[in-house]
Formats: structure tokens, sequence, C-alpha cells
């Protein structure tokens, strides 16, 4: 070789050797750049570098230092500009949940006496809505609003605003008495409700009732069936987003009377006889200093839907029947159509929360079925290696049965449902509030566990909610619960069984 091409190899190495450990003391800092990883942690980081350079005999070149130091710099600067682009956290101050007043209570015996005395209502829709009830898994003391108790039932629009302000009013007072604010604390107002639509809005309507601020950010969703709880969550949150130290209270109702359907097709009579009165509102906050007093973290959220798909968007939909009146056909196809929307989206959902090792199972048993053992079955991710409590849609024992066999749950796992479903019925998007207020009756939520809140609506849609406990709740229990007065008595082993769903 000859000689003089010597320093220009070395010099080429000397590059090389540069460059190879920027990119491998970048890759090692990145590996440490999270939100907990301190200065002080990446300089530590830095210094092992540094010593491993003087054992390799490095030290005589000071670019290396050089090159340390800027490494350090660089992702130093990045970590601070990511942490200060980052959104704030939103935290779920404190939530409460209506419960009617006993004289709205409507055991089996009455429903079938009342609807016997309704003349729209022929024998054969009487006898068809009374199995469905027997059948349903709801109990004796679910409730209807006045005015669908009085015969006939009274469906105006009058009736429908009475029934808005007896549930609403009462629920904004309690849980503003909870979290002891004024309606002028409030920055954000979102509430929904499927039926109901009026103009002025629901959430004008408190706006007025309340004389909440000229500013307050107010929106009113409708037609998004028992998915709209879930969907203000998603809607809220992103709304905290970009508005600092605020706020915001979301409301989900639904207004039954508006709903109600007086004809005789029995695929619109079954939300007569499933859907019962309920509310729920939550106060949630992206206020550092709430990290110490709420309830729960929103750790994440995911929408998905099928809408563009004609079969599936048919399963669920308001129409008039032949006569004109007006209700909510069931079709046949709902059960599937739920089942494969169900499927995508805890598909895309256990990509973000599922621990790897769960995935890795997953990804084995697919390449074994594929090219070794054809007959053999695919894992299915537990979602219970993520999540410690389920709140499901509580559309019926059907439903909650199939969810819980796709998800891998047992009993204890879908009791809040099933014991929502029998003591409440159906209450629409507000349902997984109370399933959740059940856990906590129950003193089943600890400080760091999790809760996968799952709503369902026409469309079809479907929308997740994934919470964090970031205190302990035990001793809140009994603050206005609606369980507060019956949780003793659950859960009833007749309902408990997801193999009789």
């Amino acid at each position: 070789m000859d000689p003089l091409s010597l320093p220009k190899l070395k010099q080429h190495n000397s590059l090389s050797n540069i460059i190879a450990i920027f990119l491998s003391t970048m890759a090692m800092l990145s590996k440490n750049l999270h939100s907990t990883s301190t200065p002080l942690q990446l300089l530590l980081v830095l210094l092992s570098l540094q010593r491993l350079f003087l054992f390799q005999q490095w030290n005589w070149n000071p670019i290396f230092h050089l090159l340390l130091l800027s490494c350090f710099f660089l992702v130093y600067v990045l970590r601070v500009g990511a942490l200060a682009f980052k959104p704030p956290s939103v935290y779920l101050v404190d939530f409460s949940c209506f419960k009617p007043p006993s004289t709205c209570q409507l055991p089996l015996s009455r429903f079938i006496q009342h609807a016997s005395s309704i003349i729209s209502f022929d024998s054969q829709s009487v006898e068809f809505m009374a199995k469905i009830v027997a059948s349903s898994g709801l109990s004796e003391q679910t409730y209807l609003p006045p005015a669908l108790l009085s015969s006939p039932p009274k469906t105006h629009q009058r009736e429908y605003i009475k029934e808005a302000e007896m549930i609403l009013l009462p629920l904004m007072d309690d849980l503003l008495t909870k979290a002891k604010l004024s309606p002028r604390d409030i920055d954000i107002l979102v509430v929904h409700c499927s039926a109901f639509c009026p103009s002025p809005s629901l959430s004008s309507i408190i706006v007025n009732k309340y004389s909440m601020r000229s500013d307050v950010k107010s929106f009113n969703l409708s037609g998004m069936g028992c998915s709209a709880g879930a969907i203000g969550i998603d809607l809220a949150q992103n709304l905290l987003k970009t508005n600092n130290n605020c706020y915001a209270i979301v409301i989900s109702t639904e207004i039954l009377s508006a709903g109600w359907y007086s004809g005789h097709e029995r695929s619109k009579l079954l939300i007569n006889c499933l859907f019962r009165m309920g509310s729920a509102a939550l106060l949630l906050t992206n206020r550092k200093e709430a990290s110490k007093t709420s309830k729960y973290r929103l750790i994440r959220t995911l929408r998905t839907q099928t809408a563009f798909d004609d079969e599936a968007y048919l399963t669920a939909i308001r129409e008039e029947d032949d006569d004109g009146k007006l209700g909510v056909t069931i079709n046949k196809g709902l059960l599937p159509a739920a089942g494969e929307l169900l499927r995508s989206h805890m598909t895309i959902l256990g990509l973000k929360i599922l621990p790897l090792t769960e995935k890795l199972k997953h990804v084995v048993s697919v390449i074994r079925k594929k090219f070794k053992d054809k007959e053999g079955e695919i894992y299915m991710p537990s979602f219970k290696t993520a999540i410690q409590h389920f709140c499901l849609p509580t559309s019926g024992r059907a439903l909650i049965g199939e969810i819980a066999k796709g998800l891998k749950l047992d009993g204890r796992d879908v009791e809040a449902s099933l014991m929502t479903l029998h003591r409440f019925g159906n209450q629409s998007s507000s349902s997984m509030w109370y399933e959740l207020a059940y856990m906590e009756a129950k003193e089943r939520v600890k400080k760091g566990d999790k809760v996968l809140m799952l709503g369902m609506g026409t469309g079809p849609k479907c929308c997740s909610c994934v919470w964090e406990c970031v205190r302990p709740i035990a001793g809140d229990s009994n603050k206005n619960n609606p369980w507060r007065d019956c949780i003793h008595l659950y859960p009833v082993e007749a309902v408990s069984s997801i193999s009789q769903t």
C-alpha cells in the first residue's frame, strides 16, 4: 500500500467513527426522551457514553467530546419542545347520575296494564311488548317519564321540555354542588340527546336557566344514538386541548317521550320495551391542580363507524310506518353489523393499549396457522391485561354476552353492565356512567386501575374512552350515587350469568 494513502485512510476512518458515534448516541438518548426523563438522567447517559469512548481510547480527539455535548444539547432541546407543545391532561373531576322519583317506576304488571289502555295498541302489540320486557333482563324498578305514564301518553313539545327540565336541572345542581363550582365557572358545555332536538337547543336551555357566561362554548349533539356519551367526551377533550385552564360539562340524556312509538310494527315497538329514564353529567378539566383532586384521567379516545356501508347504515333508522307514525326501526342485521363494527374498533384500540406480549402471541398464532398448523386457533388478545374495569353498552343481554365473548370477559367483568340493565334499563348514552357508579358503590375501582367505556350507536358508530383512576375512590361512593340505597342487593344471581345472555 502506498504510504501516502495512510493519512487519507485514517481520516476516512475517523469520519466514519464520528458518524457512527453520532447516530448511536442520538439513538440511545432518544430512548430516554420521554416525559419522565430529567436533564440529570440524560446527562448520566451522556457520561456513560463518554466513559465508553475513553475506554476505546478516543479521548485524544476533542471532537468526540464536542459531539457528545452537541447530542445532549440537541436531544434536550427536542425534549423541552415536545413537552412545551404537549396538550394538557384531561381529568374527570366528578360525575352525577339522575335517579328518577319512585312515582315514575314501572313494574311489568303496570306496563302491561298501561299499554293495554292505550287505544293505538292492539292486543298483539301489547302481547309482543310484554314478552320482550319479560325476557329483557329489566327489573320491576325501571322508570318512565310522567308524560308516558299518562293515558294516553302525552307526546308533544311542551311535555318534551318538561321532561328535559325534570332531568337536566337537578343533574346540573348536583354536579356543581359536588365540585363546589358556580355555573359561571364553566367554560364549555356539551349536551347530547338523540330523539329530541328543540330550538332553542337543550344546551341553550341550560345556559339560560343558569345564567352562564356570554362566552361559554356550548354544543348540542343529536341523532348520535347510544354512542353519544363517549362522542361528547371526545369533543370536550378536543376543545380542552386548545383552551387552557377550562372546565367542561358533558351531559348525556334521552327524552323518552319524544321517542315513543304508538304504532303496530314490531321492529319499532322494541324501543318502547328497552329504553328507560336516565341521564348523567360529568365535569372535565385541564387545570394542572385538578390532578390531585380529580377521580380519573382520560388516557385515550377512539372513534370508528361504518355509516359508509348501506346495509349497516339501515340496521337502525328513524322513519315513519305505513300510517305515518314515527319510530325507530331495529332490523335483524343489527347484531351482525354491531359485531363487525366492534371487531374493527377493538382491533385498532388493541394496537394502542395492549401490552407487547399480547400482540406477539396473536402474531405468532397467525403465522403458525398459516404455515404450520392449519387447524390451529388464532390467539385472541385479552383486554384484561390492559383494562381492569369495563362499561359496556346496555342494549340487551344478548349484546353484552357477545361483547364479553369477543373480549374474553367473565361474569364479574360484565356484572356492572348486566346489573345496570336490570336496575335501570337501557338509558342510551348515559348507561356507562351508571355502570361506573355501580363499580364505585362496590368500591372496586382502585388507584391506578384503568376503565374502558364503550359506546355503540346508530350509524352504526362506536366510540371508546379509556380512563385511569388517579386517586382512591373509597368514601365517595355514597355521594348521591344512584345505587346507594340498593347496592347491597346486587348482584342479582338470576341475571348475573353471561351464559344466559
